[in-house]
């Protein structure tokens, strides 16, 4: 039987709050007082902050966090003055985002669902859609991403971090064991296609989740077709602590800015 990953994954990213996973460790009472008083920042991928200038004010904005939850970076924009929605796929990432909400008086609305599925909410509905790295624990970005250009109002920002799907060619066994790099899978990739049974099993039975590579042509170029116009990008790779190997070669992660146009547009063929 065909494993259906998105209910796997629910499963194991509510194992990982269970094991505090650094991604699931709700933000601290002073981290909220700073962004009350207008100091704050927040991260797409690994390591550098997202640029204060991809941010309009956000008092009175309309935010979703798209496959968001952790108690992060939601109630830092809570306390910043936005009126916040989170969707996440693991109840237990919500409950985090729930967590700060209540010890710190925030409002912060939760939805649980699939990131490719927004259905729950009506077009034009947010100014800024933040997406930090987690499509890669989907099987598809192109979806998810009309379904963002829908929900964005004319004006209204995205903000995605996805990874660099070149990591995805390496033996990840040879790079734990020996700190070297060796390639071995094709592109696209999935975990649960191409992983051998016994190393997908010791996975699974560890509570880790599951992983997808997605192409630039779909991440970037999926934005385009989706009608929203990039406006900057940036590259990030894991800090140099952190003993991640493929970081010490190239950057791992993306994150793009992208802008849903006030007039609809289309680019010509050339005659």
């Amino acid at each position: 039987m065909k494993l259906d990953v998105r209910a796997y994954n629910r499963q194991a990213w509510d194992r990982q709050v269970a094991s505090g996973n650094e991604w699931t460790r709700p933000v601290t009472p002073e981290v909220i007082a700073r962004a009350r008083a207008g100091d704050w920042s927040v991260v797409l991928t690994a390591v550098k902050p997202v640029p204060a200038s991809w941010f309009p004010p956000l008092a009175g904005k309309d935010v979703l966090g798209l496959a968001c939850g952790g108690g992060q970076q939601c109630p830092i924009f809570a306390a910043a003055g936005a009126h916040v929605t989170v969707l996440d796929n693991s109840p237990a990432q919500l409950g985090r985002d729930r967590e700060v909400a209540e010890r710190e008086g925030l409002a912060i609305r939760t939805v649980e669902g699939d990131m490719v599925d927004l259905s729950a909410f009506a077009d034009r509905s947010f100014d800024l859609v933040f997406h930090p790295v987690s499509n890669v624990f989907s099987s598809a970005v192109r979806p998810m991403y009309r379904e963002v250009s829908r929900v964005l109002r004319p004006g209204g920002i995205l903000m995605s971090g996805f990874m660099n799907p070149d990591i995805y060619i390496f033996d990840r066994d040879a790079i734990d064991r020996r700190g070297i790099l060796r390639v071995k899978y094709p592109l696209p990739y999935s975990d649960a296609e191409h992983l051998p049974q016994v190393q997908l099993r010791a996975m699974m039975d560890a509570g880790w989740p599951l992983e997808h590579s997605h192409s630039l042509e779909d991440q970037i170029g999926g934005q385009c077709d989706a009608g929203l116009v990039i406006t900057a990008l940036y590259e990030d790779r894991y800090a140099s602590d952190s003993g991640d190997v493929p970081s010490r070669y190239m950057p791992c992660f993306y994150a793009t800015r992208a802008v849903k146009p006030y007039t609809a547009f289309h680019i010509s063929s050339p005659e």
